[in-house]
């Protein structure tokens, strides 16, 4: 096996259990020993339990990244363009490992708020944060293309119904939230249906 395959099979056992079973309530050996690999050899690739972390969620975040970016240019125009989060959000849980919900969301409830501290003291909540800024920042700037008057209350309107799409999945009702989401965005924007 490759140093990227090991590398590979570390990072889909962590991102597996994490999200599943709980960060905090999954131990090294226990995330080594689904990967198939020594304690040791799981350090050599991520250097401890928190750079584990970080090394999942940056791949997740890339990876949701890249899936968003599609569904933004598939899109046909600027209102679709805005409500493309939530059929990004359908395909990245298509493609991606199974996870309860939302990856950043589990690590942010899971850790103690950030301190302040310098940035790359806290690689996970670092990345939390830019997964955080990154969707907001990208629903303004697509909500301006449709109503830059508008732009701040559209993406929040936006954001608030993708939490809650993502806290359904959690809970597991209602069924697709994330096409219920994007229908009730479209009816408290005023957008009507799509096409």
């Amino acid at each position: 096996m490759t140093k990227e395959q090991t590398r590979t099979r570390i990072l889909d056992a962590a991102e597996s259990l994490f999200f599943t079973e709980g960060i905090a309530a999954t131990g090294v050996d226990r995330v080594a020993s689904v990967a198939g690999v020594s304690v040791v050899t799981l350090y050599a690739h991520t250097g401890s339990k928190d750079g584990l972390l970080a090394d999942v969620l940056q791949r997740r975040l890339d990876g949701w990244r890249a899936v968003w970016d599609e569904q933004v240019a598939a899109a046909p125009g600027p209102q679709e363009r805005v409500l493309a989060v939530f059929d990004a959000l359908v395909a990245f849980r298509a493609r991606s490992s199974s996870a309860q919900w939302c990856s950043f969301l589990a690590t942010a409830s899971e850790r103690p708020a950030s301190s302040g501290g310098a940035e790359g003291e806290d690689r996970a909540g670092d990345l939390v944060d830019a997964d955080t800024a990154g969707l907001v920042g990208r629903l303004r700037e697509l909500a301006a293309e449709v109503d830059p008057e508008r732009a701040e209350a559209i993406a929040d309107t936006v954001l608030l119904l993708y939490n809650g799409a993502l806290a359904s999945l959690l809970r597991g009702v209602p069924q697709n939230p994330a096409e219920r989401a994007a229908e009730a965005a479209r009816a408290v924007l005023g957008w009507g249906s799509p096409g």
